[in-house]
């Protein structure tokens, strides 16, 4: 009689325990799934805020709700911010771009005067050079705040890299003649990158601006570029001044200028703007440069094509 009963004991508390799994398993499964669907319904920009009884959610979902409300809060109110501030960016750009241009126009003006004497005529050409300084210098200020506040978009789609150091290489074109500087273009046509033309274009500019402008009279700047197994890469080599080995790790930082350089125009943002776009597009740059011997700067980008846009 003990043994049955016993026995009947142990079935039921098998059965409860059955019951028990089974109830755990079916509650663990439903809290799986809403967390689930909360997660995807944020990542599709669906999730809503809802007022919601805590007693029909376990903890865990709650949290996740609580959670997820605060991030769409915050992302509303970053993309508010930031819409801001390319307004205002904007705003500066639009407002100082004007007077600037009116400043040069009445210095092109005053330079066409033949009866100017020589003293006046040296002041307008300063006027006209301070002029497209700073025109550079807001120019070079508003992208580097575009950057940083994350309103530029780059979108890498497969080009040709020769067409891209061709248009390069026209942008320096007249300095390079006015200090005989040979600039050329070493490029199978056939090569490709994925990159996004125009910012690539700039970030390139940079460094062909810089060869020209550190590189003495009668000098030369080339372009190249070679395909490789995942990487193109666009070599831009010149036979100027060089540059110092423990400043090489500092070139890239933003408002950096060698002392030997100081007398130069420019404000030490070129190639700091240039690593973030390269970098933006799965790029990397690396220099390599001797005092006296010149340098070269390797920019490395990706072959594969991509759809993908990048915020940066």
């Amino acid at each position: 009689m003990k043994m049955k009963i016993a026995v009947i004991i142990l079935s039921i508390l098998a059965l409860a325990s059955v019951v028990w799994a089974i109830t755990v398993h079916y509650r663990s499964a439903k809290t799986m799934k809403s967390l689930q669907q909360m997660v995807n319904s944020a990542i599709d920009g669906t999730f809503e805020e809802t007022v919601f009884d805590e007693s029909q959610y376990s903890a865990l979902e709650a949290r996740m709700a609580q959670y997820l409300q605060s991030s769409q809060l915050s992302q509303r109110n970053l993309s508010k911010e930031r819409d801001k501030i390319k307004t205002l960016i904007s705003d500066i750009s639009h407002q100082t771009k004007t007077p600037i241009t009116n400043i040069l126009l009445y210095a092109q003006i005053l330079a066409e005067k033949e009866t100017m004497p020589p003293e006046d005529r040296d002041i307008v050409r300063q006027i006209a050079d301070q002029s497209e300084r700073l025109q550079f210098l807001i120019s070079a200020l508003i992208n580097l705040s575009r950057l940083e506040a994350d309103i530029i978009s780059v979108k890498p789609v497969s080009s040709h890299v020769k067409e891209l150091l061709d248009t390069v290489a026209a942008q320096g074109e007249s300095a390079a003649e006015q200090k005989n500087i040979t600039l050329e273009v070493q490029c199978d046509p056939e090569i490709t990158a994925t990159m996004d033309e125009k910012w690539t274009a700039e970030a390139l500019w940079n460094m062909v601006d810089n060869a020209i402008k550190y590189t003495p009279q009668g000098g030369t700047v080339s372009l190249s570029a070679e395909a490789h197994e995942m990487f193109c890469t666009i070599k831009v080599r010149d036979n100027g001044m060089g540059i110092d080995d423990q400043e090489q790790s500092r070139i890239f930082s933003r408002f950096y200028r060698s002392p030997r350089v100081r007398k130069e125009p420019g404000v030490g943002i070129g190639l700091y703007l240039s690593r973030q776009i390269i970098s933006a597009q799965d790029g990397f740059i690396k220099v390599y440069s001797k005092l006296g011997k010149g340098t070269v700067f390797s920019v490395s980008l990706p072959i594969r094509a991509t759809e993908k846009v990048y915020d940066f």
